[in-house]
This record gives C-alpha cells, sequence and structure tokens, in this order.
C-alpha cells in the first residue's frame, strides 16, 4: 500500500505525527496517483516552482498558480526575460528547494490583514479582489507565502517526480486589455515511473500534433489576414469533413432525424428570451441592422425550436428530431486558442430532440448506441460520466428525478459503467459527457447528451397530448463529435495523420512511370472517382523514387504504380501503407476492392 501523505482535517493536510500529537482526527490520503492525491501533489509543486522562480528572479510577482487538468501552472511576472531554456533552471532550483525539506505551514489571515501584508504586491491585491469573505488562507515554506485555499503536502521533500512542460504568456485574469503575465506549466506524479511514462506520452503528441501535421498534409490552415481562431479548409481537409459528413448523414436518415437550418444571425430579442444574453454575452459577437441589435449564433439550439414552433404539434408526432451542421461563433480569447482544437468558428454534428418525458430513455439509449457504432469505427475507447441536479436549477423535482432516472436507465440498459458528478449538470437538466481517449491514452471531452427543461418552458414549447391538453415536451440536446474542428483535430492525432482508407483525404495516388502509361492512370482515376473513392495522379516529371516518397510523405493509404508490364496486364503494383506489404492486383479487382474498403464502415 502507498504511504500515507498525512491527515486531511478541515481542507488541510497534517503529516500522521503532528496530527497524532495534536489528537487531529480526519481522512488518510495517501500517496499516490489517485485524483485526490495528484491534485495536492500538483497544487504543492506548483508553489514549490512559484518559490524556485522567486529565488531566482527576485522581483517576481505572482498572481495565480491552480492545478489543471495537464499538470499545474503559475502566472507571474518579473523585469528578467524568460525562454524556454530557463526551465530547465527553474526546475534544477526547484530540486534543490525540495530536498531542503521545508515545512508547509498554512496560516488563516483576516482580509484586513491580508491586504497590509500584500500592500505592495498588486497582483495579490487582484486576487483578493476576485475572492469574496473575509479571510484568507496563506501557505508558507522556507521564506516563500503565499496565498491559497489548499490544501497542501505537509513537507517539500515529498515533492521528488515533477518537470516543467512549457512557457507561455497569459493576459492578468484572463482579460485582453489587461497586462501579459508570464506562464509556466508543469507536471507531476506520486512516483518517476508515471512521470517518464507521461513525458514519453508528451514526445509522442508532438510528433502527432495535428497544427504540425495539418500543415505537411496540406489539410487546413490559418491566415492572421483573415483573423484568429478563423481556420481555412483546404481541399484535402474539406474532403476529409466531407466524408465524416456522409457517413453521419447516412446513419441519421436512418434514425430518422430531419435536416433542418438556422440562420446565423438572429435578433438580440430572441437570445433574451433563451437566457443567452444575460448569461453568455460575454461569449457572443454582436452586430447592429437598421438600428436593430443581432447576435451571432454561438449554438443552434434557438434555430431548431424555432421549427418546433413552426407548426402546431401532436403527441403523435414525437418524438421530432432535427439535425444540422450548425456553424457557430464564439468570442474565445485569443490566449485559449489552440490549433483547431480551440476556435472562434466552428461546425457542431448539433441535434435537438423534442420528446415526451416518458421518451427519455429510449431516445438517449439511441444516441448511446449510435455513440458506440461511432467510437468503434475510429478505434476509440470512450467512457460517460452523468451529471446530476446542482443547488441552482429550474424544474419541478418530479421532472428531474424522471429526466435523471431516465439516463440511468439508458446507461445500465446499454451496458456503459458510468461515473456520477453529483450537483454537476446544468441548471436547466441532468446530461452525460462523451470522453474518448485516443491511441496514446490521452482523455478528450467530445460530445454530450443533455436534457433541458428550461428552453422549452422560456419559449413556452407546447405539444397537444393524448387527452386533447396542451403539455410541455422535453428538449434533448445532443453532440456526438462536438464539432468538426475538434473531432478532426483529435483523429489526426490518434492516428498520427494515419487515416484509415475509408475517411483518408486522399486513398490513393497513382504514379504512371511513364506518358504512355499518363492516360490509364486518369482512367483509373476517372473511375474511382465515380465510387467516391478519392484518387490522384502524380505526374510531375520527378523520379519514381521521389514521386513514391512524395506520396508517403502524404500518408496515403495506397500508391498504385503503373509500368509498362501492368499497363500491359491491366494491372497495379500496389504499395499498401496500412498493411506495409506490396503486392499486384487486376485493375477490375481493385476496384471492387476500394468500394468494399468504402463500405465496411457505418455508423
Amino acid at each position: 500500500m502507498s504511504e500515507v501523505i498525512g491527515i486531511k482535517h478541515n481542507d488541510e493536510i497534517f503529516d500522521t505525527q503532528t496530527a497524532k500529537s495534536q489528537g487531529i482526527w480526519g481522512e488518510e490520503i495517501y500517496f499516490d496517483n489517485s485524483n485526490e492525491a495528484l491534485q495536492i501533489i500538483r497544487h504543492s509543486c506548483a508553489h514549490l516552482m512559484a518559490q524556485a522562480i522567486k529565488e531566482i528572479y527576485s522581483d517576481a510577482k505572482f498572481f495565480v498558480g491552480p492545478v489543471v487538468d495537464e499538470g499545474f501552472y503559475y502566472d507571474f511576472k518579473t523585469t528578467a526575460k524568460i525562454g524556454e531554456e530557463d526551465l530547465v533552471v527553474i526546475e534544477k532550483k526547484m530540486k534543490e528547494i525540495a530536498k531542503r525539506g521545508l515545512p508547509i505551514n498554512k496560516c488563516v489571515m483576516s482580509r484586513e490583514e491580508a491586504m497590509k501584508k500584500f500592500a505592495s504586491d498588486e497582483l495579490k491585491q487582484a486576487v483578493m479582489a476576485k475572492i469574496a469573505g473575509d479571510s484568507f488562507g496563506v501557505y508558507q515554506q522556507g521564506d516563500f507565502e503565499d496565498l491559497c485555499r489548499g490544501p497542501h503536502l505537509p513537507n517539500t521533500k515529498l515533492l521528488h517526480s515533477f518537470k516543467l512542460t512549457k512557457l507561455a504568456g497569459a493576459y492578468l485574469g484572463g482579460d485582453e486589455n489587461a497586462e501579459m503575465l508570464t506562464r509556466i506549466y508543469g507536471i507531476a506524479f506520486a512516483d518517476k515511473e508515471s512521470l517518464n511514462a507521461y513525458i514519453q506520452q508528451l514526445e509522442e503528441a508532438k510528433k502527432r500534433d495535428h497544427r504540425k501535421l495539418g500543415l505537411e498534409m496540406g489539410l487546413f490552415g490559418f491566415d492572421e489576414e483573415i483573423g484568429a481562431g478563423l481556420p481555412i479548409w483546404l481541399p484535402k481537409g474539406a474532403r476529409l469533413r466531407r466524408r465524416i459528413e456522409e457517413l453521419l448523414t447516412k446513419a441519421l436518415i436512418v434514425r430518422e432525424y430531419e435536416p433542418v437550418r438556422g440562420p446565423e444571425i438572429l435578433k438580440s430579442s430572441v437570445w433574451k428570451v433563451s437566457g443567452h444574453y444575460d448569461n453568455y454575452k460575454e461569449n457572443m459577437y454582436f452586430t447592429t441592422i437598421d438600428e436593430v441589435e443581432y447576435g451571432i449564433k454561438p449554438m443552434n439550439c434557438v434555430g431548431h425550436i424555432k421549427v418546433y414552433q413552426s407548426s402546431h404539434r401532436s403527441y403523435k408526432e414525437l418524438p421530432l428530431r432535427f439535425y444540422e451542421y450548425g456553424i457557430v461563433h464564439r468570442h474565445e480569447k485569443s490566449g485559449v486558442l489552440h490549433g483547431l482544437l480551440r476556435v472562434r468558428e466552428f461546425t457542431q454534428d448539433d441535434a435537438h430532440i423534442f420528446c415526451r418525458p416518458a421518451q427519455i430513455k429510449d431516445e438517449v439509449s439511441n444516441i448511446i448506441d449510435f455513440t458506440r457504432k461511432i467510437m468503434q469505427a475510429f478505434g476509440f475507447d470512450y467512457e460517460m460520466e452523468l451529471s446530476t441536479r446542482p443547488d441552482k436549477s429550474i424544474g419541478s423535482d418530479d421532472v428531474w428525478q424522471t429526466a435523471t432516472e431516465a439516463l440511468k436507465e439508458a446507461l445500465q440498459s446499454n451496458g456503459i459503467v458510468y461515473q456520477i458528478d453529483e450537483g454537476g449538470g446544468a441548471f436547466y437538466g441532468p446530461k452525460i459527457d462523451i470522453k474518448i481517449t485516443d491511441a496514446i491514452g490521452r482523455k478528450w471531452q467530445c460530445g454530450t447528451i443533455q436534457i433541458d427543461m428550461n428552453l422549452p418552458e422560456r419559449f413556452e414549447l407546447k405539444y397537444t397530448d393524448e387527452n386533447n391538453a396542451f403539455a410541455q415536451p422535453v428538449m434533448i440536446h445532443r453532440a456526438i463529435l462536438g464539432s468538426f474542428e475538434r473531432f478532426v483535430a483529435i483523429l489526426t492525432e490518434h492516428f498520427g495523420g494515419e487515416f484509415p482508407f475509408f475517411i483518408a483525404p486522399t486513398q490513393i495516388v497513382l504514379i504512371p512511370i511513364g506518358e504512355e502509361q499518363l492516360s490509364m492512370a486518369w482512367d483509373i482515376k476517372k473511375h474511382l472517382l465515380g465510387l467516391g473513392v478519392y484518387a490522384e495522379v502524380m505526374d510531375k516529371n520527378e523520379t519514381l523514387a521521389k514521386r513514391i516518397r512524395n506520396a508517403e510523405k502524404q500518408r496515403v493509404p495506397l500508391i498504385g504504380v503503373i509500368g509498362e508490364k501492368e499497363a500491359t496486364n491491366k494491372t497495379l503494383a500496389i504499395r499498401d501503407r496500412m498493411s506495409k506489404t506490396q503486392y499486384e492486383m487486376k485493375v477490375e479487382e481493385f476496384f471492387n476492392m476500394a468500394e468494399t474498403k468504402m463500405k465496411e464502415v457505418s455508423f
């Protein structure tokens, strides 16, 4: 069993000896890689990093240093210019401080005491201005101290498996109009084996970075003249997207979803009814037309509600399933933009289902089945998390209970092992989050299934029930991929650019050795395009070896070489990238194989 870090009591960790001598009782926290232990280890490591920075750069002042999904970070400022090469120096100092075995102690100050203590530190003043209440926790180790609610480890000697990972800039408090601070990220674990495994994963992730591969493979790009966070889809990337859309659309038609489309901009009055104007305005873009304010849509739900309202609805029509590959815009801060993973314009694989409460279970069960087929097609492991009613919410207890139980039953009937996030639901209803694991073990939040009682109430949605009385439908928000942009980024990194044949942007490259074989290559390409298979002919005046190398750099699944012998025998000399084999095949057989490969995957 792992050693005990200490005893957790009132959000503070006491070493076992101190706890025993002072008669302090609480939960034993083990020094392992459990979520709770890692939160404490990484939070303590953030302060260790800040102490090291302070010892190297004496004028350093610190803003915040939280634990995040990828480890921890600290925002700070100093007059010194810090580069990537300085991370090694800071990390070395951290190890030196950790070995000192400094006790980590906590004290509590009143707001007045804290304001006085940090009177000359404008960043600490900014932190305190954001915190309500009259008391502040202050953690101290050696001569370093900082505001923090904790908990932390009892001693720095427990920190030994950490690494600083990257340097970035960050606006103070995330405000683009505020000053720019330096941000350093790091990671920490309970043991060196876990740290080394994570470092190897980071190295593999660098090779698979979708921004690098997207540029190399000609999938997408960004242009400063157009604007940050606004991706440009190049032909190959657009082909990849289109293929995913085609597979989705076929599956949606079979599942009786109806295509709809809402406008890109809607009057602000409708966003006021939906609640977005009051609760989401800072994430939206607005414009004025004929002295009337309009909001560019950040989501598609209002447009779909208007489709529902376009006709009187009967219980016999329900459930109604509407889908749209809807382009939305959100005002993301420049500091969080990241390739296709975080952009300002993106396209959701969005759907909304309007149904009766008794139909929730079956509808959610169908979505879960749909999700399973998609994840299996792309080779993703996945998990689901159920979030229940938060303290601040709307709707009756009965409807919440019905909706929550329906989600649970749908998960259970599909054999899904799930976690429960108590109180983590949206204020308007419970939800299921879909999290996928890629080829190198990273987890990604993608799709979501949300039960909504809020918007049907706000827009006074109705249907006539079997007693000829009006009733309010339940609205289910459903996105499985999340957005095409984010999903393509994840797919690119999951496959390392080695896309399987059924979605590859270019599925075969045809290379005629001489001009005599050129017409045969173009005839084969034309036939393949008719089958929905995308082929390119490489006929540049280059050596055969160079053309093959160029095709391989594009990670094309199949290369078909046509020489004099192949032209005579009506064959192709195939280089199969996936199986790493070479073989010869009759052209007609190849057409049949390609057509079969395109049909192997369906959702």
